[in-house]
């Protein structure tokens, strides 16, 4: 499992420079994911992070927030290619437990697998901090994510009853948890 965990680490980390150049040059020679790179995210990545919150949800989050989860030192996630934010990933960790705030991908981007790597990248990071067990909560009505989750493990645990805002009045959420250990 730690090795496991290294390769993934390697995977994310490891950047081929030789790859890039040959991909501008000749663009049919690299697949599109080998250009995808996850890395922290910074404050100068805010604008495109809230461009992408902001196009897939009629609530989204505010600058405030995402600043908060970097200053309370929450593991922040973009994935880019090429110097542009594809999606974005947030989970806090403590006391033995991984709880997903926020995965998001560019509207454009939707469907190439980016989710499902950023998905990947958390579970990663909460192994690598012990955590015993991941949680989300997640709109009822988004089947896509929900269909996501289920293929990585999550299952089912509970609703919270009006967790989420909604058009008119209030949408409750899935609670799904992934065991660890």
């Amino acid at each position: 499992m730690v090795l496991e965990f290294l390769d993934r680490m390697k995977n994310i980390v490891t950047y081929d420079a030789d790859r890039e150049f040959y991909a501008k040059v000749f663009p049919d020679s690299v697949p599109r994911k080998d250009l995808m790179r996850l890395r922290r995210m910074r404050t100068a990545d805010l604008p495109q992070v809230l461009a992408i919150e902001n196009a897939n949800y009629k609530f989204p989050w505010c600058q405030e927030v995402f600043e908060d989860c970097l200053r309370v030192n929450y593991s922040c996630w973009v994935c880019e290619e090429s110097d542009k934010v594809l999606g974005f990933s947030i989970v806090s960790i403590a006391v033995g437990e991984a709880h997903i705030l926020n995965i998001n991908v560019d509207p454009a981007e939707q469907g190439q697998g980016i989710g499902r790597m950023m998905l990947e990248n958390l579970i990663a990071v909460a192994r690598s901090k012990d955590a015993e067990t991941v949680f989300l909560e997640v709109r009822p009505s988004n089947s896509v994510a929900i269909a996501l989750y289920e293929s990585m493990g999550f299952n089912e645990i509970g609703l919270r009853k009006g967790y989420y805002p909604a058009e008119h009045g209030r949408e409750d959420a899935l609670m799904l948890a992934l065991e660890l250990v």
